[in-house]
């Protein structure tokens, strides 16, 4: 078995060569929900998955094995049910209260800006179209939102911005003070 514990989000910094060689694993969402697993690559070794607690795998992330050895994830099509909003008479609104809704009852959720995943469950798919949404059923991958608190911030890793997330100090307004604005009854201002 060959053992592997480390995990490049996106395969970020890794030459196209070096991607292109690399075997795959093709998996769905329960098993790359998990930081411990075994599996079996294209070229048909045995992996065992060891990454730290707490880790989703995604696809088109790449695992390094001990030898050194990549191995590109695939997230396999499964069934999923499609959330969209009804084009005669819905808004986009209407997606973000079913958003909103299925947070929360801890859905996970894939959030897309056309339309919404989540795994098949007969008596949601039921609520979302109570709600006059259009849902079905697909096989599609899914690549839900790991949360704001996720392990390794992966929250929104399965996209790229195009911008860091590097933020600069606020500008001081005018009621701060040079020893930092306080809050509590000496404050001056209401809250």
């Amino acid at each position: 078995m060959l053992t592997i514990n480390k995990l490049i989000s996106q395969g970020r910094g890794l030459a196209p060569a070096l991607l292109k060689r690399a075997s795959t694993v093709v998996l769905d969402w329960d098993t790359r929900q998990k930081s411990r697993f075994d599996t079996e690559d294209s070229q048909g070794r045995t992996l065992g998955i060891f990454l730290p607690r707490g880790t989703a795998v995604r696809g088109g992330d790449v695992l390094v094995a001990e030898d050194g050895s990549l191995v590109k994830v695939i997230a396999t099509p499964q069934p999923v049910l499609v959330v969209r909003t009804c084009a005669e008479h819905g808004s986009p609104l209407d997606l973000l209260r079913a958003a909103y809704h299925l947070g929360n009852r801890h859905v996970q959720l894939e959030v897309q800006p056309e339309h919404l995943h989540l795994e098949p469950d007969h008596v949601l798919a039921d609520m979302l179209r109570q709600m006059h949404l259009i849902v079905t059923e697909e096989l599609a991958p899914f690549e839900p939102e790991g949360g704001a608190y996720s392990a390794g911030g992966q929250g929104h890793a399965h996209h790229e911005h195009g911008h860091d997330h590097a933020h600069e100090p606020a500008p001081k307004k005018a009621h701060d003070h040079d020893q930092g604005h306080v809050h509590g009854p000496d404050c001056k201002h209401d809250h």
